[in-house]
């Protein structure tokens, strides 16, 4: 087994953990459920904002499923090309969430919006390590 079929079978692991959380625990604080953000719980207190909130959760989850298919699929079926290119495109597109998201969590981070104070600041780490690793993995499979 080679070094980017493991990292990417052990993502694929995460993102389906993701998925269960946000389909069946989505005020939960771990993984992306939305239990951190003080909003979601306030939400609840406008039925209609609330289900637009639940609607959006389960858009992200299906979309995520989908990609969770996709790579599998690419782990199973795939070359080794077709494996460093799909790390890649893991590294390019994970990497945006620093161009949109990571301001706005910030933000809400500094405004006590979220249930976890500096969870914005851990979620950036988490991140940047995620693509650090994604980079070595490639870096090692180009070797």
């Amino acid at each position: 087994m080679t070094v980017l079929t493991i990292t990417l079978g052990v993502f694929l692991i995460f993102e389906t953990l993701n998925i269960i959380l946000l389909y069946f625990f989505p005020g939960s604080t771990k993984g992306n459920a939305l239990g951190v953000f003080k909003a979601y719980e306030a939400s609840k207190q406008h039925p209609e904002l609330h289900r637009l909130i639940r609607y959006l959760i389960n858009w992200v989850a299906g979309t995520k499923l989908i990609f969770v298919v996709l790579l599998l699929v690419i782990l199973i079926a795939g070359d080794s090309e077709l494996k460093l290119l799909s790390m890649a495109a893991l590294i390019i597109t994970i990497t945006t969430f620093f161009w949109r998201m990571y301001p706005m969590i910030r933000q809400m981070d500094r405004q006590h919006q979220l249930t976890i104070r500096g969870y914005s600041v851990t979620l950036g780490r988490m991140i940047g390590l995620l693509i650090a690793g994604f980079a070595l993995a490639l870096w090692l499979s180009i070797q």
